[in-house]
């Protein structure tokens, strides 16, 4: 017999924590630091279950595998989903180039969605690269990629960006 009802429990640390040393680093050592545990992960990746996997300049690499809890009601991962890890990907990118004190914030995303994504389309890489990266607003661009390179999605975004100063 099928079991109908399922469970998840999950934990995250205080998210001011993060938000604090945003604003004490610049960019790329804030997610240098996120990837080596000394800076917690945002409430929002362990929500979704999903990871950092890759940091550099310009670039961030999420890494995610769906989940029953992640469908829609067609049995497929909810569009929302991975409008919000494309989303990730792509403003955190433009954060890796920001200085000390810099912020940002998405003003538009657009999504393509390619194929549906079920619990057999394994694990998804989702690779967020700037596009520009100009004093008021940054673009760029993302896809959502399995093991063997297939694309699921891909999306542009386009963030207002603060400087300090």
């Amino acid at each position: 017999m099928t079991k109908l009802s399922r469970s998840r429990l999950i934990e995250w640390q205080d998210p001011q924590l993060t938000a604090v040393k945003a604003t004490q680093m610049n960019g790329l050592d804030f997610f240098r630091a996120w990837q080596t545990g000394e800076v917690p992960a945002p409430p929002i990746g362990v929500l979704l279950n999903f990871g950092l996997k890759e940091v550099a300049d310009g670039r961030i690499v999420f890494t995610m595998l769906p989940e029953e809890y992640h469908f829609n009601p067609i049995g497929a991962v909810h569009g929302g989903v991975i409008a919000t890890i494309l989303d990730s990907a792509m403003s955190c990118a433009v954060h890796t180039k920001l200085p000390v004190g810099g912020g940002y914030t998405t003003l538009e995303i657009k999504v393509n969605y390619i194929r549906p994504i079920t619990t057999q389309s394994g694990q998804l890489d989702c690779v967020g690269e700037v596009i520009h990266l100009g004093r008021r607003t940054a673009t760029a661009g993302g896809k959502l990629v399995d093991a063997a390179g297939k694309l699921y999605a891909h999306g542009t975004a386009t963030c207002i960006v603060f400087l300090p100063g």
